[in-house]
């Protein structure tokens, strides 16, 4: 890929920045800005390069209709009071935009096409559509690894019709995950975690074959307990993965690499309930597995003192309620201190996995943190992504 950071004359230029600026929205307002803030460095990077930026992002998933509730406005106005320069809110008809000449009559540095999957022709990655938005422009930037899973018209097809570039976080996003998937420092370990062993399955049978350990936290690592002879109670499991768990072990095992999942655990009757430590054969019928344990807690510990590398995707027990969220809380510590001691490169990503870290306020003490969500798991499955594909 060719990273925009590298470009020098882009004075007067018309860039097309595809973003991903899908933020939550509750009447209106912006509840969570992470999304807009991890951007930033690349619009003052073109501002001051003094390009033209016309932003092309989305909101939601209005499916080729116009939905008001899911307007880029809210978003502008946000850019603008961070960003301090003037920025206007195109709303005219994309199609309607004959050439990049149309831009001229605005002075603002920065304009905001109305969200671009108004248009049915976006998710349906039309050529023709493709080809009219790369006309509005000079040059295309991606700076959405976010979307970069989608084959959509702005994020796969318009790098077909005019010089194309990464932008700066999207060459973070895949700098941290490189150095997680091939350029690796070992020893490297994951800790995984999630309700469902079938969603990631993939992921582990990819890691599998490159990494040292693998820890197995949160829902999932109920199957393992129960596979392995003992009750989970009424804890949250997924049905029918024992063929499933017989596969990563087996792996596993030929490829050394060591599946790591509780020795004790944390329960409780319900999931507001009074926590108590347990064995795994003490368990009873009327409860359910929230936390890993005290044991646990050490060993994970270990293993990262003696890691080079970490990848974490998945909180190890039940965060939201403080009673069961010392599994992670600690988990999280213990790779911010390696951090801080420049002992180990750590990469985390996924929604809770994220909130989690953000109610630490520790995302800055992690070398690198995706919000990328479904793009961050299709890499580590080692899947070609469409947006990457598209610039390489």
């Amino acid at each position: 890929m060719r990273s925009i950071s590298n470009e020098k004359n882009l004075d007067n230029k018309k860039i097309l920045l595809r973003l991903d600026l899908n933020v939550p929205l509750e009447e209106g307002k912006i509840t969570d800005t992470t999304r807009i803030d991890k951007i930033l460095p690349t619009l003052n990077f073109l501002t001051k390069q003094k390009a033209k930026i016309i932003i092309l992002s989305h909101v939601g998933r209005p499916k080729g209709k116009i939905i008001k509730e899911l307007s880029l406005k809210p978003i502008c106005e946000d850019l603008k009071k961070k960003l301090k320069v003037n920025i206007k809110l195109i709303t005219e008809n994309i199609n309607k935009i004959r050439n990049k000449n149309f831009f001229d009559r605005f002075d603002e540095e920065i304009l905001i096409l109305e969200n671009i999957r108004y248009y049915s022709e976006e998710e349906k990655n039309d050529n023709k559509f493709a080809k009219h938005l790369a006309n509005l422009g000079d040059l295309y930037v991606n700076d959405a690894f976010s979307c970069s899973h989608r084959a959509h018209a702005s994020v796969y097809k318009i790098p077909k019709f005019m010089p194309s570039f990464s932008g700066l976080q999207l060459d973070l996003e895949v700098d941290a995950l490189t150095k997680i998937t091939s350029k690796i420092t070992r020893p490297i370990t994951c800790i995984i975690g999630g309700s469902k062993i079938s969603t990631k399955i993939n992921i582990i049978k990819n890691l599998i074959t490159k990494f040292d350990n693998i820890i197995i936290v949160g829902g999932m690592a109920n199957n393992f307990i129960e596979y392995f002879g003992n009750s989970i109670g009424k804890s949250l499991k997924e049905e029918n993965c024992d063929l499933i768990i017989k596969e990563i072990i087996s792996l596993s095992k030929k490829e050394k690499c060591k599946i790591i999942f509780p020795e004790d655990v944390i329960v409780s009757k319900n999931l507001y309930g009074s926590s108590q430590k347990k064995e795994l054969d003490e368990i009873l019928s009327d409860e359910m597995i929230l936390d890993i344990g005290p044991k646990t807690i050490e060993k994970i510990i270990n293993i990262i003192d003696k890691s080079k590398t970490i990848l974490w995707n998945g909180p190890a027990g039940y965060f939201e309620n403080p009673s069961f969220a010392n599994g992670s809380i600690k988990i999280a510590k213990k790779i911010i201190e390696n951090n801080r001691k420049n002992k180990v490169f750590s990469v985390a990503g996924g929604g809770d996995t994220v909130s989690l870290l953000n109610s630490l306020n520790a995302v800055s003490n992690f070398n690198f943190v995706s919000t990328a969500g479904g793009a961050f798991l299709e890499y580590l499955e080692g899947k070609e992504l469409p947006g990457i594909t598209a610039l390489n």
